[in-house]
């Protein structure tokens, strides 16, 4: 997994094997009788009448497949890690969280990670490793999310939307880990990226 030195620039390493593999089963043991769009636009929710089988019907309400994020732990080409505190308004809370953001309609996993790493933390990364998709929360929600390993990132000015209230802030790769392993970064999707971000770390020597 070595980068070309060059800060945009795609390669095998920008997806992952398991990304292919989070697509439905082609068996289904449940049926859509009727499906109904109770909140339209982005963050779509449908309410399924379903064939549960065996005789058994119910009802579901869910988020479908469809949308997409991506999750970016960034490295400084110091060796330091990147995290932002940022305020959430449904928990009324400042968390700390990685680089993360939503890809927008046509947009490629890897574009939108290269966007939101410059916007949150005004970073240019030098080589991408895509780390393994994963599903949030299966039992209410479609929705993907796609997590990256930054390398070699230089850090310049950021490009906050208005409403959006974040802090940068750099660390030494050991002081995030003793925050992940205190139980203090609390968003999940950024607990998993640092886990899965972990070996490779160390194989280069970073942690």
């Amino acid at each position: 997994m070595t980068g070309n030195g060059n800060a945009e620039s795609s390669s095998d390493t920008t997806t992952h094997a398991n990304w292919p593999t989070l697509v439905p089963d082609e068996a289904q043991p449940w049926h859509t009788l009727e499906s109904r769009e109770l909140v339209p636009g982005p963050r779509s929710v449908v309410l399924d009448r379903v064939d549960m089988g065996g005789g058994l019907e119910g009802q579901y309400q869910y988020r479908p497949r469809g949308p997409r994020a991506i999750f970016v732990l960034p490295i400084t080409a110091e060796g330091e890690g990147v995290l932002i505190r940022q305020y959430r308004y449904p928990l009324r809370a400042t968390v700390w969280e990685v680089v993360a953001g939503g890809v927008e309609r046509g947009e490629e996993l890897h574009a939108a990670a290269v966007r939101e790493l410059r916007e949150e933390v005004g970073g240019v990364a030098g080589e991408w490793v895509a780390l393994p998709g994963f599903y949030p929360q299966p039992s209410i929600s479609g929705v993907i999310f796609y997590p990256f390993l930054a390398l070699g990132v230089a850090l310049g000015d950021t490009a906050h939307e208005e409403t959006e209230v974040i802090e940068r802030v750099v660390m030494p790769l050991p002081d995030i880990y003793a925050l992940l392993e205190a139980g203090q970064i609390l968003d999940g999707p950024s607990s998993l990226t640092l886990w899965h971000s972990r070996r490779l770390l160390m194989e280069r020597g970073l942690l």
